[in-house]
């Protein structure tokens, strides 16, 4: 009988512990990019590299770094669309743009690891995307002459669809 009533009082600390976990939310809410704000963002990317004469290939991926529009010039390399989505992809996971993973990630520096990672495109041309401070997507570029313009072209791409996403 003791040990019954000790077995029922365990179960009942238990139970008790478990009212706060069972009072956490079980679903997140979040936003992420449409395929119609993405689309407009590469079509704005194209548009400015083309501008400058760069033949591109431009993605744009949702908050979890899967594709939402991909543009490729006709003349762009066969490279750049594989490229472009990595470069997208990888800003979104590592929450940085890849100008800057670039940076941090160069042979002899403590993050160099990262460049050996399957899919991590550290090169300039991936670039987040924020809607009120949260990550929301990111837009990656590829074919201009360095990773300084394929991010011109990228900041572009946002900067077309920027104030509707803060709004």
């Amino acid at each position: 009988m003791q040990r019954r009533t000790w077995m029922i009082a365990a179960l009942g600390a238990g139970l008790a512990g478990a009212g706060p976990v069972a009072a956490q939310k079980l679903l997140a809410t979040y936003s992420t990019l449409t395929t119609y704000a993405a689309r407009e963002a590469a079509q704005a990317a194209l548009a400015r590299c083309q501008k400058d004469g760069y033949t591109v290939a431009v993605a744009v991926v949702d908050r979890g770094g899967q594709p939402l529009a991909l543009l490729r010039d006709n003349l762009a390399g066969a490279h750049t669309s594989q490229t472009a989505i990595g470069k997208a992809a990888t800003a979104v996971s590592f929450r940085i743009d890849t100008t800057e993973l670039a940076e941090t990630t160069q042979a002899g520096k403590a993050a160099s690891g990262i460049r050996a990672l399957p899919n991590v495109v550290a090169i300039g041309g991936g670039v987040l995307i924020r809607a009120k401070g949260s990550v929301v997507g990111g837009i990656g570029v590829s074919g201009a002459p360095g990773g300084d313009a394929d991010e011109a072209c990228a900041k572009a791409g946002i900067e077309a669809i920027q104030s509707r996403l803060d709004f």
